[in-house]
């Protein structure tokens, strides 16, 4: 059988490591040139698919493709585009196949979270029935942490270490300037549903009294008085109060505290900010100074200070993609699994899509401290292991060195166009 091609896309919210996976499929790939002629990536993601803007990653060089494992963003370009069902929707994943048809695409690879994985099932289940099978695996990447089966997912172990460093650091801050000034710090990080993200600011300090004092988790309905309790006690006691809050907390209703009234492409709640809201709250019940951050964009793109596991966990799912696609796989996804603590082992396997599309996974009630501001043992047995080690890119002139890829087009071949 002549060798096919394959198709690469990231999806939705890239992460510090999301390129170690791509490298990791693509040098994989070049390694059964019998059986993969070519990887194509998708310009913008599944975008990229839908209108033939196909990159030839066989156009750069060997260097260039080593260098994605230490590049943050989003090489090809990602996008928040979500795959309807295939009957309300049938006309964009036949494009996919028709896309996929002309330029002999027999792989598909897609990068991403939850509704990723989502359309990676759907895409196995149509092109089987428009007659033109294609192996479709899901590679996992998120910040959130909140895929199913998978113990971790590639990307929040990054985050996790960014958040945990900040969080001791700025705590550090705080503390030295508390008698004359600040009393209380915030620093607002991801987290929609699940609270992996904030917990992990719970790694930054070992004993009561160290910061953080506070995490406000998805995960335990706010409640205002408690808090502001909380808040009172930690400025009494320990001279000042850093909170850790995700930008998903809500009250007992489910109401976000930072809610903005839009959604974004998937259909999400866009979330407004929440650490200003709970810094109004702080003034105007308590009277203290405050300062608060945003961590936004600097939490998944902090490739400066990423976690040596998490790029090896990114790159080895890559790998692992490429391999369960050679084996006759469709519809799964690599997974990793956790042999032991300590010392942390682990390693790949994988799992059906059916079991992880459009499913979350929420952070244990046994993770989160009985009083609901902070990490239990347990918690941190589970999260110590994904931040060790530094894996540090190339540096030039005190900034690090990020290759620049080529981006070479491939010929466009189908006479319609498609717009999405």
């Amino acid at each position: 059988m002549p060798a096919m091609n394959a198709f690469y896309a990231q999806s939705g919210g890239v992460t510090a490591v999301i390129n170690a996976s791509a490298c990791g499929v693509i040098e994989t790939a070049r390694k059964h040139k019998n059986k993969i002629a070519n990887v194509y990536a998708g310009r913008n993601g599944i975008i990229g698919a839908l209108t033939e803007d196909l990159i030839d990653t066989n156009r750069e060089s060997a260097a260039t493709i080593a260098a994605l494992r230490y590049m943050p963003g989003g090489a090809f370009g990602s996008a928040r585009y979500k795959l309807k069902g295939i009957e309300e929707n049938r006309a964009e994943y036949e494009r996919l196949i028709e896309v996929f048809k002309a330029h002999n695409i027999g792989y598909f690879f897609y990068n991403g979270g939850n509704d990723s994985m989502d359309t990676a099932h759907k895409v196995s289940l149509i092109s089987k029935k428009l007659g033109f099978p294609v192996a479709a695996i899901g590679i996992p990447k998120t910040v959130d942490n909140d895929l199913p089966v998978t113990d971790t997912c590639p990307g929040f172990g990054s985050v996790a270490k960014y958040v945990a460093v900040s969080t001791r650091e700025a705590a550090m801050d705080v503390a030295s300037m508390a008698e004359t000034s600040t009393k209380v710090f915030i620093m607002e990080v991801m987290g929609r549903h699940a609270g992996w993200i904030a917990a992990a600011g719970g790694l930054a300090g070992e004993n009561p009294e160290d910061a953080p004092h506070i995490i406000l988790f998805p995960e335990v309905p706010f409640q205002q008085k408690a808090f502001l309790a909380r808040v009172k006690y930690c400025v009494e006691h320990y001279g000042y109060c850093v909170i850790v809050v995700s930008e998903g907390a809500q009250y007992a209703d489910g109401r976000f505290l930072a809610e903005a009234g839009t959604r974004d492409a998937f259909g999400h709640a866009q979330l407004g900010g929440v650490a200003p809201v709970v810094a109004q709250m702080v003034r105007d019940n308590l009277g203290y100074k405050y300062h608060y951050a945003i961590a936004d964009y600097l939490q998944r793109s902090a490739r400066h200070i990423a976690s040596a596991v998490d790029v090896k966990q990114a790159y080895a799912v890559g790998k692992e993609a490429v391999r369960l696609a050679l084996a006759g796989k469709t519809a799964v996804m690599p997974v990793i699994k956790r042999v032991s603590d300590k010392p942390y082992r682990w390693k790949i396997e994988s799992a059906k899509l059916s079991r992880i599309a459009n499913k979350e996974k929420m952070l244990p009630k046994s993770y989160i401290r009985k009083d609901g501001f902070g990490i239990t043992a347990a918690g941190r047995r589970y999260l110590e292991p994904l931040i060790k080690g530094e894996d540090y890119p190339p540096y030039f002139k005190g900034l690090p060195k990020y290759a620049k890829l080529k981006g070479v087009s491939v010929k466009q071949k189908l006479k319609q166009k498609f717009v999405v």
